[in-house]
């Protein structure tokens, strides 16, 4: 019987273990996470500003044309 208990609390252990290494690594997957997200929305601001730019096609020419 004692040993049955061993073998559990052994289990538990690993167990126990095994969870903390997942939180972490969800943990630093989550910051990375929200880092990739604000590093998108800033992509995003400054691609709206650039398409706020005319085309080409659309600029009057210069007046020496």
């Amino acid at each position: 019987m004692e040993n049955r208990i061993t073998d559990l609390e052994i289990r538990i252990s690993h167990q126990q273990a095994s969870i903390d290494e997942l939180t972490n690594t969800v943990l630093e997957q989550e910051k990375l996470i929200e880092s990739l997200q604000r590093d998108i929305k800033l992509i995003r601001e400054q691609l709206t500003e650039f398409s706020n730019i005319a085309h080409i096609s659309e600029e009057t020419p210069p007046p020496h044309y």
